[in-house]
């Protein structure tokens, strides 16, 4: 037994209480996703996920894999970012307005700047409606960079790139919600604010439980079958929960979220079959409004946005960061994966186009995660160096 743990139980805690870890699972079941898809097989495995459920279909359910887990699954990730967005604005760094003005002016500039870039590119073409695509930024992936670079990267940067990373989340949320809905069914969005209502009155009442869990239920089914994309549903309930049991569902959700949800995601939405000509795809003004969306647009607009506000003195740089971290942070930004992957799926209906975003949200996050990595390690490596030219000046 003890052999069992020492091999096989300690790696595995150990892995999954490392920050980093995250990312490299996302990484792999991305990489396992896209090289399965090119395989002789790929038909077949494409099918495996798109394969119609029509049972579900007559329940008004999610009616395939892939749909289950974008419209289901994806909706315990927005009630984990939800509940990690009230606590931010409870108790953590969007708390005061002081504290919030810079990553809030970061994370508008950082969505702002990748939608006029993209727009730029596609303006009158039928990729406008992907605009959308490049403003997100992801989280797990961002802080899995940063942390990879461990005490080279000040500890207040972290929070400042937590912070915009979780407005930036609440910016894809009302993006989503707002810009890539159906249409309206009245009845069914009634039937959800009743259900908000509610659960809110009952929340004065009683303890939050069961009860409460099973109305969230059946908010996210009517949310679904409303027109507004079913994942709002976790947000929204997500702002039910009591602040002092926040970290407590965090916590319980956390590991099934990171370790579960997400690489579903990952293996079932990057299951992309290349194009004959992968350059020409790459070079189609789709694919260089999302890469430059993320590579140019994220840092540009976190710097400019971040530069203004500390110019004006509504906000101010903790005293270990320079202008040079805001760079490195908004190169980091650019990394969408998740979130950019999402909303590709609901910019376009025609698949070929949601691959072709897809290829260039993975070259525009790659980019951005090389730059991003590279950056704050030099910034680091110069830092030293002045301190060594420092102290030898002094001898």
């Amino acid at each position: 037994m003890s052999f069992l743990k020492q091999t096989f139980i300690d790696p595995i805690k150990e892995f999954i209480h490392d920050s980093r870890s995250i990312g490299i699972l996302l990484l792999v079941c991305t990489a396992i996703s896209l090289v399965i898809a090119n395989l002789s097989f790929g038909e077949k495995y494409l099918a495996f996920w798109n394969a119609e459920f029509h049972l579900a279909h007559n329940l008004y359910l999610p009616h395939s894999l892939l749909h289950f887990i974008n419209d289901g699954l994806m909706a315990l990730f927005f009630f984990l970012a939800g509940m990690e967005i009230k606590h931010e604005m409870l108790e953590g760094e969007l708390a005061s307005p002081q504290r919030a003005a810079l990553p809030v002016a970061a994370a508008i500039g950082g969505m702002i700047a990748p939608a006029i870039i993209f727009s730029l590119f596609n303006k009158a073409t039928v990729f406008q409606p992907g605009w959308g695509i490049p403003t997100a930024t992801d989280i797990a992936f961002s802080l899995g960079v940063a942390s990879l670079l461990g005490k080279r990267v000040p500890d207040s940067l972290k929070i400042f790139l937590t912070a915009l990373a979780i407005i930036d989340d609440l910016g894809a949320i009302v993006i989503i919600a707002l810009f890539y809905g159906s249409s309206i069914k009245l009845v069914w969005l009634a039937a959800s604010l009743c259900i908000i209502a509610f659960i809110y009155f009952i929340n004065k009442k009683m303890r939050f439980g069961w009860l409460q869990i099973a109305l969230g239920v059946l908010l996210w089914y009517c949310v679904f079958n409303s027109g507004v994309h079913a994942t709002i549903a976790g947000v929204l309930f997500a702002l039910l929960v009591p602040g002092n049991l926040l970290t407590t569902y965090c916590n319980k959700l956390h590991h099934l979220v990171n370790f579960a949800i997400m690489p579903l995601f990952a293996l079932a939405n990057t299951a992309i079959i290349f194009p004959d000509n992968p350059v020409t795809a790459l070079t189609s003004t789709l694919s260089l409004g999302i890469i430059a969306g993320l590579f140019i647009g994220k840092p540009l607009g976190i710097y400019t946005a971040s530069y203004i506000v500390i110019k004006k003195k509504w906000a101010a740089l903790s005293s270990d960061i320079t202008q040079a971290h805001l760079v490195g942070a908004g190169v980091l930004a650019g990394i969408g994966f998740t979130m950019s992957i999402f909303i590709s799926t609901l910019a376009f209906s025609d698949p070929a186009y949601q691959d072709i975003a897809k290829v260039a949200v993975l070259a525009g996050s790659v980019a951005s995660m090389i730059a991003g990595y590279f950056w704050l390690r030099s910034l680091h490596t110069r830092k030293q160096r002045q301190v060594t030219s420092n102290a030898t000046v002094k001898q």
